[in-house]
């Protein structure tokens, strides 16, 4: 195939058409790298070459897009990529460039998780975890950005009892009341034990609960 136009498309792309009519769009930096130009001749082999590498520097952009609003867990970004280009290797390959320059850090992302959703959001433990690993971060990495946190519980179960949930609780026999009370504890994600250690507290070390 011989290429018999290059012609700008929008900003640093390329169309490039062939001779058997062929059109692909391409980046001035693969323009450069593999010698496309008016009159070159690529056989299919070195064509699929050129339109990979292509995709791959598209998804590694599209990867650091991504990262400018947030950050991502490796199985979030890797999700989303393959969701894109359909193609585990060339995923896997920008995956592994993110990670060695640092834009993708499980470790990293689930210290800032367990921050977020224990201290600042006041989850309890379960429900921490559980959103942890909606984005992807599990296992014993999950579990050691909780590690730090675990000393927060009682804490969190007293503020949450003054702050949100204390005009539920001005008459201690109102057993309708406090169950509603522990039932909203549960879903931040509480143990029973420490939700009742809690109200004990909150009630003077009531022994009925």
């Amino acid at each position: 195939m011989q290429v018999i136009s290059v012609k700008k498309y929008k900003g640093s792309s390329y169309e490039v058409v062939f001779d058997d009519d062929r059109q692909i769009y391409l980046h001035i930096d693969i323009i450069t790298d593999y010698g496309v130009r008016i009159g070159a001749q690529f056989d299919e082999k070195m064509l699929e070459k050129i339109i990979y590498a292509s995709n791959k520097r598209r998804a590694f952009q599209y990867a650091l897009y991504l990262l400018d609003y947030r950050d991502y867990s490796y199985r979030e970004m890797y999700t989303k990529l393959e969701k894109t280009y359909q193609n585990e290797d060339l995923c896997f390959e920008v995956m592994d460039k993110l990670v060695s320059i640092g834009c993708i850090n499980d470790k990293r992302y689930a210290a800032m998780l367990a921050k977020k959703y224990v201290e600042i959001k006041r989850f309890g433990i379960f429900r921490a975890k559980n959103e942890m690993y909606q984005r992807g971060i599990r296992g014993e990495t999950a579990e050691k950005a909780l590690e730090p946190y675990y000393d927060l519980i009682e804490e969190n179960i007293a503020v949450l009892l003054e702050k949100k949930y204390a005009r539920y609780l001005t008459d201690k026999s109102d057993r309708k009341s406090v169950e509603k009370v522990k039932n909203a504890l549960v879903r931040y994600g509480y143990a029973y034990d420490d939700i009742n250690c809690g109200l004990r507290k909150y009630f003077s070390d009531d022994k009925s609960f």
